[in-house]
């Protein structure tokens, strides 16, 4: 079952959250996806909680640190794998990341890593355009890059429609963000390529969040990590664990 929920609870923090397959960092940045017919500028949001997705209250997630009972509820009960995002401000473009696994004695962490998130930080209402991410619980079904395959377990799309260029908003090179790839299941269609360009809520509530590599700035809606930790992902998440994304600010996570 696919789960995709925002958190509509926590007060909006801003108008939208966006990022693309396009451009991960800059209005300025292109890539070769465009003319494909992949998103010229992509984000995600406010998503939709999936019909029938069982979601976990919160036994057995008490141990995912930071999560209030509200957030802690839309982990479904067969996620074995969360991706917990926490950000450091409702306005801040700076979080980290932290992969847990469950098992019979609860949730054990991995390692901790920074990451960039939005410019504009956080919002729990995305439009095109606004440069926050959004926040919520998404799942994470399907993966890809610029580059091989280095052994994901998610379905992989490697592609030439992953080519980027152009300077993120601080003038950082944009080239190799999209080495590779987690498709955020925001506004999009689970089990296709994350270059898939169908917008189930509308091209208003903008579409193509991913996971992808770190370019050392802010992004427009996206979570950007290292490239080692990008490759350490692809080759642990597992559809068999049923993966997702808890993502937001510390504050509205808490709730």
């Amino acid at each position: 079952m696919v789960l995709s929920v925002s958190l509509t609870g926590c007060a909006a923090i801003g108008a939208e959250a966006g990022y693309g397959a396009r451009s991960s960092a800059s209005g300025t940045a292109t890539a070769s996806a465009q003319a494909s017919g992949a998103p010229s500028t992509t984000e995600v949001e406010r998503g939709q909680t999936s019909t029938g997705a069982k979601t976990s209250g919160a036994s057995g997630s008490a141990q995912l640190p930071g999560l209030g009972p509200r957030t802690l509820a839309q982990v479904p009960r067969n996620t074995r794998q969360v991706v917990l995002v926490t950000g450091d401000g409702k306005d801040s473009s700076t979080s980290h990341v932290a992969l847990y696994r469950r098992t019979d004695a609860g949730w054990k962490p991995g390692a901790t890593w920074p990451a960039h998130n939005a410019r504009n930080g956080w919002t729990n209402d995305h439009h095109v355009g606004d440069h926050r991410s959004p926040i919520g619980v998404f799942t994470l079904t399907d993966a890809g890059g610029l580059l091989a395959d280095p052994g994901s377990k998610l379905p992989y799309s490697q592609s030439s429609g992953f080519t980027i260029s152009g300077t993120g908003f601080k003038g950082e090179p944009l080239v190799g963000s999209f080495d590779y790839v987690v498709a955020i299941d925001y506004n999009r269609r689970p089990g296709t390529s994350p270059l898939d360009w169908t917008r189930p809520l509308g091209a208003a509530k903008g579409g193509g969040i991913w996971l992808h590599v770190d370019h050392g700035g802010p992004t427009h809606g996206c979570v950007s990590v290292a490239q080692e930790h990008m490759k350490e992902l692809l080759r642990t998440l597992d559809p068999d664990q049923h993966p997702v994304i808890v993502m937001g600010n510390a504050e509205c996570l808490a709730r």
